[in-house]
């Protein structure tokens, strides 16, 4: 087994959390525990207690990760797109495509709760803020700032919900139905409203 001197603070955090992200995408976030992070890594279960709060405190980092990965997807979706429906069906096809290809990782980040004295790990909110800035970004030929805010939760929030019931079999995904076709209904016809409106 490692010595507690054998790497740097840094490093174990590092170790740490790719070792979780091996174990959540593995087993999903039920199969992380403290003890396999730390078997993984060669170091005791106290040495990661020197490192993170607690393993609420290290899921909120790997969260953070996880956040950062999915808006370098979302960006990448975005390449090449031209005009606010195109722009904005791109973006919800990485979405969908996203939670579909790392799905333990996409649970884990609403599977999370804060107690109500706890606060996120710092630059959390910015990479959550961040993601709905492309969202906003997409429709900033249209409205004003606040409309376009209301209209990026607005869209998040369906596209999620359909993301939400298709990986969980609540949908039948066949034709009409599959996240793909009710995600492109949502934006097309959420954009025909806001035309109208």
């Amino acid at each position: 087994m490692a010595r507690r001197n054998d790497h740097s603070r840094s490093e174990i955090h590092q170790m740490a959390l790719e070792a979780a992200r091996a174990i959540v995408r593995e087993e999903g976030l039920s199969g992380l525990s403290v003890r396999k992070i730390a078997t993984r890594i060669g170091y005791t279960g106290g040495t990661l207690y020197l490192v993170f709060r607690n393993l609420d405190d290290l899921i909120l980092q790997l969260n953070a990760q996880t956040l950062e990965q999915l808006h370098t997807c979302l960006v990448s979706a975005l390449q090449g797109c031209q005009g606010v429906e195109q722009c904005l069906l791109a973006l919800a096809r990485g979405y969908v495509r996203f939670a579909h290809d790392e799905r333990p990782l996409w649970d884990a980040l609403y599977s999370v709760r804060l107690a109500a004295d706890e606060a996120l790990p710092e630059g959390y909110q910015a990479r959550v803020d961040a993601l709905f800035g492309l969202v906003e970004q997409a429709l900033a030929p249209l409205h004003g700032a606040e409309q376009r805010r209301l209209a990026s939760h607005v869209l998040w929030g369906g596209i999620h919900g359909i993301t939400r019931l298709a990986l969980d079999d609540k949908l039948d995904l066949a034709g009409p139905t599959r996240p793909e076709a009710l995600t492109e209904s949502l934006v097309v016809n959420y954009l025909r409203g806001l035309a109208a409106g």
